[in-house]
């Protein structure tokens, strides 16, 4: 039991708290027992909305403001890694004519040298990597028109 000492309009009461069972209290007022039946308490509920995605974002006319890759037109075939390695050499410069299965660069990954083809006919444009490079998985690596 929990004892507190209380002064209330001049007179002492020492008041012993017990057990509380099924609100419930057993209370001892001054060596007399009580059973105090304590009122319920309801507990408060919190609702939480879920969380929504912010509005996309809009131009002054409204519209919506969607980025979009820019392809420019006749851009030609780009030659992507297969994947993530280093290049260890580039077979061709940009002018070449090379055919669908002409090796175009060797990449290293995985301590073994792939060979890439060009996947299909054209002349090169443009070369986006250099010997030594590290590239990912999905990076161009050349043009072809």
């Amino acid at each position: 039991m929990k004892t507190y000492k209380y002064k209330i309009n001049g007179t002492n009461y020492n008041v012993a708290v017990g057990d509380i069972e099924n609100n419930v209290a057993q209370v001892e007022v001054n060596g007399i027992p009580y059973k105090v039946e304590l009122e319920a308490t309801k507990k408060s509920v919190t609702i939480v909305a879920p969380h929504r995605p912010a509005a996309a974002p809009r131009t002054e006319s409204g519209a919506k403001i969607i980025s979009k890759p820019t392809v420019a037109a006749g851009a030609g075939y780009q030659l992507k890694a297969p994947l993530p390695g280093t290049i260890m050499g580039v077979n061709v410069k940009v002018g070449d004519t090379v055919k669908a299965a002409d090796t175009v660069v060797v990449l290293e990954a995985m301590k073994m040298e792939n060979a890439i083809h060009a996947g299909r006919d054209g002349k090169i444009s443009s070369i986006a990597v250099n010997q030594g490079d590290a590239v990912l998985e999905g990076a161009v690596l050349l043009t072809i028109e």
